[in-house]
């Protein structure tokens, strides 16, 4: 899957219904790997709902041009979603799913990350998943979720000890006095 713009705006006003592409927040464009199952779905998808495209202003470049977009994910209608339409349909869903009212979309990221995180995903594979600009911000989030090893204990005094005996034991070539 790759990242190279946002859908921004949608508040209505304008030509294109408020809509235009922008940079991701931070930057954060690039590539990440899909799960099997998320791959087979959107595959699925894409045969039956096929991308749809809009013209869109683009101010990726750094100054605005209007070009040709496909997405995905559009309305029942084949709108572009907007930020009310979208909260409909997550409520819809967080409720035939029986999840908490207080879960929002952007709950699912949190799941996404404490998922990857609680089973052992190395920090800065999360932090690309999470498409973060740093990894202090994937672990300040999410540190508590890694997993607790069993971490072999007294590693320091263990080779202090070992240091100390080696240099009390006298060696072949030293004389003693």
């Amino acid at each position: 899957m790759s990242t190279r713009a946002t859908l921004s705006g949608g508040g209505g006003d304008g030509d294109f219904g408020g809509f235009y592409l922008s940079t991701p927040k931070s930057g954060s464009t690039g590539t990440g790997d899909l799960d099997a199952v998320v791959a087979e779905e959107l595959t699925a998808h894409i045969s039956d709902v096929g991308p749809v495209e809009f013209i869109l202003p683009d101010i990726t470049a750094g100054e605005r041009r209007t070009r040709s977009v496909a997405f995905l994910f559009t309305s029942s209608r084949g709108k572009l979603l907007t930020d009310n339409y979208w909260s409909e349909l997550w409520a819809g869903w967080r409720e035939a799913a029986g999840w908490p009212k207080e879960g929002t979309f952007h709950s699912l990221r949190h799941f996404f990350a404490t998922t990857l995180m609680s089973n052992g995903v190395e920090p800065q594979e999360v932090q690309n998943a999470l498409r973060h600009a740093n990894l202090r911000i994937t672990l300040e989030t999410y540190v508590h979720w890694m997993p607790k090893k069993d971490r072999p204990r007294g590693l320091v005094g263990g080779l202090l000890r070992n240091a100390d005996s080696t240099r009390r034991e006298p060696r072949g070539d030293q004389h003693s006095s």
